[in-house]
């Protein structure tokens, strides 16, 4: 008998820790795997996290025609098959969890994830579970109820799913939506953002299955000067994420409208600010490479966006460094009596992060105002900036990287400084490699998707059906 209370204290005393041996060694490699250039103070990975991973190969075909498209020109060739999909991300999701940790966040991404029979898409969602990722789908949005409902509730009329993650895609460079095939402007598409919206808070008051959306958007000369606008319109309607795609030259060459190399980072993020109607201080905190990533955490109070964290502040600064010593491997994610178990014991090793912690709640309230915050309660709100890498510079880039040699080229040498600094990841269990996505869409998708259209060739009428049995729209080619 006291035997096996010594074990039950031994399995408490192992549940309880703040963070995970294996995940403090994952980190620890993710860390010294960074090259010298983003390891610094602000640097998230290796400290909090291990960066983001997607999916590959798994459903590349899409209903809607972008301009531009990442996919290459085979992608609306390969037939959606649900068997594939799941055996590839089961796949992929095993060799990620073996070689990069136990725990992250990964995007089941391809062409259109909503042309996958409900239970198919479920079956993905819950492999990459099943490897320790948080899965985020990536739609364009253009979906119905029944589709949501038969993703989220099994057989039996229940949640399968206790919780969905979703970004949607929405911008006036996709052709082909319903009720909308060629939008002239952002603003007409905001009735379908805000319909996307609905379907998961519908989802959550009737069913209890929690959500967190996101809202992706390339952006082009084209619609530049719209992008604030979509945030001043849409901040309010359900999303917890703005993130932004400036286009570059990769995938499909026919869909190369515009001269996407005339827009600029810092272009790109003073419309983020001028719609956030804020500073945004994405150098707080960095994710990779600052030339890759721009993040800026923190709440909507109103109509008025409060960071978390300030550059310009010192005390803040400080925060953030005792976030990154003394959270490292801390899952947030986890169970909530069991988190407030390892809160309590990392706060009682670390007894100065309690009071650092309630300085910056204090100061957070007082950029907020208390009575602001009273009146209108606080929404988490990220902005994301994510500037993709033309595949005229990311194949000899990683050419040269896979034979260990750096390019006299400033433009090359500089595509691969980033690309030795990727935050996403994607898995090739069968050459045992872990890519940026850069690569694989800039260099790898062509003959991976030539591949797939052999394997799963169209049916002769070069039409598919989707699940619920109705004629899908004619697909562009």
């Amino acid at each position: 008998m006291i035997g096996a209370l010594l074990e039950r204290l031994r399995r408490a005393e192992e549940a309880t820790r703040p963070a995970q041996p294996e995940m403090l060694a994952a980190l620890r490699r993710r860390w010294e795997e960074l090259p010298d250039h983003v390891r610094h103070p602000a640097q998230l990975l290796g400290r909090r996290g291990l960066g983001c991973e997607g999916t590959h190969g798994v459903f590349p075909r899409c209903n809607l025609a972008c301009t531009p498209c990442y996919h290459s020109r085979d992608a609306n060739r390969v037939r959606v098959d649900g068997a594939h999909t799941v055996a590839e991300v089961d796949r992929q999701m095993a060799y990620l969890r073996a070689r990069r940790g136990p725990r992250a966040f990964a995007q089941l991404i391809g062409g259109e994830v909503s042309l996958l029979d409900p239970d198919d898409h479920a079956a993905a969602l819950q492999a990459m579970r099943a490897h320790g990722r948080e899965p985020m789908s990536m739609s364009h949005g253009d979906f119905d109820w029944d589709y949501l409902r038969r993703l989220a509730l099994g057989p039996n009329g229940r949640p399968r799913l206790a919780r969905l993650s979703f970004a949607g895609h929405f911008d006036s460079l996709m052709y082909g939506r319903r009720g909308i095939p060629r939008p002239g402007s952002e603003r007409e598409l905001n009735p379908h953002r805000r319909r996307f919206c609905e379907l998961f808070q519908r989802l959550e008051r009737e069913h209890g299955v929690r959500h967190y959306l996101a809202h992706t958007m390339t952006v082009t000369p084209r619609n530049l000067d719209q992008l604030a606008g979509v945030i001043r319109d849409c901040r309010h309607m359900g999303f917890r994420m703005f993130a932004f795609q400036p286009a570059a030259l990769v995938g499909d060459q026919r869909r190369w409208r515009e001269d996407y190399r005339a827009l600029t980072a810092d272009m790109v993020w003073a419309e983020i600010e001028r719609g956030a109607g804020a500073r945004l201080p994405w150098q707080v905190i960095q994710v990779g490479d600052a030339r890759c990533n721009r993040t800026a955490w923190g709440l909507q109070v109103g109509d008025r966006w409060i960071p978390v964290l300030d550059d310009r502040v010192p005390a803040d600064l400080q925060a953030r460094d005792a976030f990154f010593a003394h959270f490292a491997g801390v899952d947030a994610g986890a169970p909530r009596l069991l988190l407030a178990a390892r809160l309590v014991r990392l706060a009682a090793r670390h007894p100065r992060i309690v009071s650092l912690g309630l300085r910056w709640v204090g100061r957070l309230l007082r950029r907020a105002g208390i009575w602001r915050l009273l009146r209108h309660g606080a929404r988490p709100l990220t902005f994301v900036m994510h500037s993709f890498m033309d595949a005229a510079d990311v194949r000899p880039a990683w050419e040269l990287l896979q034979r260990g040699q750096r390019s006299h080229d400033p433009r090359i040498r500089a595509t691969q400084e980033r690309l030795a600094a990727c935050s996403y990841a994607m898995a090739h269990p069968e050459t045992g490699e872990l890519v940026p996505a850069c690569v694989q869409h800039g260099v790898l998708d062509p003959a991976e998707n030539l591949a797939l259209r052999r394997l799963l060739p169209l049916l002769p009428s070069g039409r598919q059906r989707p699940a619920d049995g109705t004629p899908r729209r004619p697909l562009p080619g």
